[in-house]
């Protein structure tokens, strides 16, 4: 309905009000908006992490998370209350069967957030699922669906040095169809900003967290009290 001007804010100080009246009506309506939906983002958010945590390491029954904890070794967490958790997984038969990692970081357009399942047998990633990403449409997310990209992680090579502090071999990114050594990641043509993300994304996280969880196996052999999966 249109005012009649005499009813409009005519002074500065009217118009002043008018537009803070507006500005806290609109932030009340924000906050109200997020307090009535954030449970349900978190419940959904928790619900696709177990989702890929299962993805990822399909025989664990068990999990068990965990995070760095300040004096450098392992330490048991609520994994809801941890920005970047790790989950050990164990077998039907209690038995080791991997630990399911969250990684992040910068991609061509936003962060990317990842989670990939290390094997202590292999010395390898053997598995990633994208959890968050914002990359071009029909490029970039095809670090999600192009199966080739996806094959990188079937097997990803993350052995140690002999020292045992750091990766024998970088996580690299090279240009798609020059792949020669199993710690390489044959990049998506077309995307390869998004494809060497991914690369300094798990060559991060693996450089920190597998000579961690290599030197604190011990530690995490035997699962935990059975908890719903």
């Amino acid at each position: 309905m249109n005012l009649p001007l005499q009813h409009l804010p005519t002074t500065p100080v009217a118009m002043y009000r008018a537009i803070v009246g507006i500005g806290m009506l609109c932030a009340l309506l924000i906050v109200g908006i997020y307090q009535a939906t954030a449970e349900r983002i978190a419940e959904n958010e928790a619900q696709a992490l177990a989702e890929a945590v299962a993805a990822v390491l399909p025989t664990a029954q068990v999990l068990r998370s965990i995070a760095v904890a300040s004096d450098g070794g392992i330490a048991d967490v609520d994994a809801s209350l941890q920005k970047l958790p790790a989950f050990v997984g164990y077998d039907q038969s209690g038995k080791l069967a991997g630990v399911a990692i969250t990684a992040a970081g910068m991609g061509y357009q936003d962060t990317i957030q990842v989670i990939y399942a290390y094997s202590f047998s292999d010395s390898a990633i053997v598995g990633l699922r994208v959890l968050q990403s914002l990359e071009t449409p029909g490029l970039g997310d095809k670090i999600e669906t192009d199966p080739n990209f996806v094959a990188n992680f079937e097997q990803l090579d993350v052995s140690l040095s002999a020292a045992g502090n750091e990766l024998a071999h970088a996580v690299e990114t090279v240009p798609n169809g020059s792949k020669e050594h199993p710690w390489q990641i044959d990049a998506i043509t077309g995307a390869t900003v998004s494809s060497e993300a991914i690369g300094k994304i798990l060559d991060t996280s693996a450089q920190q967290w597998v000579p961690l969880l290599v030197r604190h196996r011990e530690q995490l052999i035997g699962a935990p009290e059975p908890v719903e999966n």
